[in-house]
């Protein structure tokens, strides 16, 4: 198995591999030019530095030893003056500079020569102002002029000539060399260029395979996934780093997404099935039954009238109950649904029942989740008005407070001691009214559990009671319309 990498550190490889070669074919013509330039700049000093010695040299030193033959008195000037021998020092200094720059024997060689010459000339030079003073010697300095001076001047003129040739064949052969070096180099450069063009190209595409082969599989996970099959994994083990943290990145999302779908489906299933035993609850057959009984003893008594109000009710309650299957009524719907529902068990109970409901009409275009005010009312009639054997009053009313709807069902009915109201905020919570003989507890569980399914933790019922004194329930939801 081929150890991951990370994609960075491959693109970095991929570029040096195409920079790195040109930079050093590029150092290196760099420094041949520099080597070039410098040894080109030596050898055009030597021929400068030369060549004021090859015709200005022999000229004065010829006229100067002339004019010491030919005029005694400026003879005696020219020699307290020291000036043959100041231009043969001269001429020494400068050939002797020349000796430590000479990179070859021929150059060494001839640069001794030259440097013999200006000895011999001038022990030439000091024979000839010694006797320049002296009358007499004119004939034999002209001859000594002629044979000694001009001579060795000239030959001095040749042999600075012969190194002036032979340096200038010097460039022809740095220029021959340059040329060699310049062909060497486009000869490596080819190459080089050829091996990094060659190498580029194989890590590109690998790099690139790698990453459409990781790329394609993750699209071909991310389509299974966008169409509900949660259990695709992506597997890039093999990949680049980068994509295998993209893939476990992506595997764990899908696994997440699929938990959180089947909670959802679980809460789904939750919410119906509690939704289920609520509207069994309401559509209570005994509830039913006691209401067609009353309608009967009514219908019985010629009470026309009260049969009217009671069958309306009665039609009334359950079209809310059921609401043609719709989970969210309008509050102004629900408020129609208790209304009703207190209406038909005023009747059964007139002499212990009384209620009032204040829910204001700005508040009935909002939405609210059904039968979620009913079975509270409920609850502070049977469980509330029923056990204080005497007249009992109950409350509905609610309010909007800070973006939530809030409702308020109170009753002044026995209540419940602190044991006890613990006891059914437990059941309330945690749904243990079921099969323990605590109805009330059960039923308000299935409302706080749709409210928490439906709007979300933060919502539900909070309730406060005194014992003998009465109960309040209290119901949070958000407030949005239709």
């Amino acid at each position: 198995m081929e150890a991951k990498s990370s994609l960075n550190k491959r693109i970095n490889v991929l570029l040096a591999v195409c920079f790195v070669p040109f930079a050093l074919i590029t150092v290196y013509l760099l420094f041949t030019v520099y080597r070039f330039s410098a040894r080109y700049d030596v050898v055009v000093n030597n021929i400068t530095r030369a060549n004021e010695y090859s015709v200005d040299f022999k000229e004065q030193v010829d006229y100067t030893m002339y004019v010491i033959v030919v005029n005694s008195e400026r003879a005696s000037e020219l020699v307290d003056t020291q000036l043959p021998h100041t231009l043969i020092t001269e001429a020494r200094a400068s050939f002797r500079e020349l000796a430590d720059y000479a990179d070859n024997d021929y150059s060494r060689n001839q640069i001794r020569r030259i440097l013999t010459s200006l000895d011999t000339l001038e022990a030439r030079v000091e024979e000839i102002e010694a006797d320049a003073q002296i009358s007499g010697m004119y004939d034999t300095n002209m001859e000594r002029l002629d044979l000694n001076i001009r001579i060795l001047t000239e030959l001095i003129q040749e042999q600075v000539q012969e190194y002036i040739y032979h340096e200038a064949s010097n460039l022809e052969t740095l220029r021959e060399g340059i040329r060699a070096d310049v062909n060497r180099t486009l000869s490596m450069s080819v190459l080089i260029c050829a091996l990094s063009i060659i190498g580029a190209l194989f890590l590109s595409r690998k790099i690139i395979a790698r990453l459409t082969g990781g790329l394609q599989q993750l699209r071909t996970v991310t389509r299974k996934a966008g169409h509900g099959d949660f259990s695709v994994r992506a597997q890039l083990t093999d990949s680049d780093e980068e994509l295998a943290e993209l893939g476990d990145g992506f595997n764990q999302m899908v696994e997440r997404i699929g938990e959180l779908v089947e909670d959802i489906r679980v809460e789904q299933l939750n919410l119906r099935a509690t939704e289920q035993k609520l509207l069994q609850a309401q559509i209570n057959p005994h509830f039913l039954y006691n209401t067609l009984d009353a309608i009967i003893w009514l219908a019985e008594a010629k009470q026309t009238e009260q049969v009217v109000n009671m069958v309306t009710a009665l039609s009334d309650f359950f079209r809310t109950t059921l609401s043609k299957g719709r989970d969210y009524i309008t509050v102004q719907e629900e408020e129609s649904h208790i209304r009703s529902y207190l209406q038909i068990q005023q009747f059964r109970y007139q002499d212990i029942l009384e209620y009032e409901i204040e829910i204001p009409p700005k508040m009935y275009q909002y939405q609210i989740l059904k039968l979620t005010l009913q079975p509270l009312v409920e609850n502070a009639l049977y469980h509330g008005i029923k056990n204080k054997r005497g007249m009992g009053h109950i409350k509905v009313s609610g309010h909007i407070e800070q973006g939530r709807l809030v409702f308020l069902v109170q009753d002044d009915g026995m209540g419940m001691t602190k044991e006890r109201l613990a006891q059914v905020q437990k059941a309330m919570n945690k749904g243990e009214g079921e099969g323990s003989g605590d109805p009330s507890g059960f039923g308000l569980f299935n409302v706080v559990e749709r409210i928490r399914l439906n709007y979300g933790a933060e919502y539900g019922i909070w309730i406060s009671s005194e014992y003998r004194r009465g109960t309040e329930v209290r119901v949070e939801i958000p407030a949005k319309k239709n």
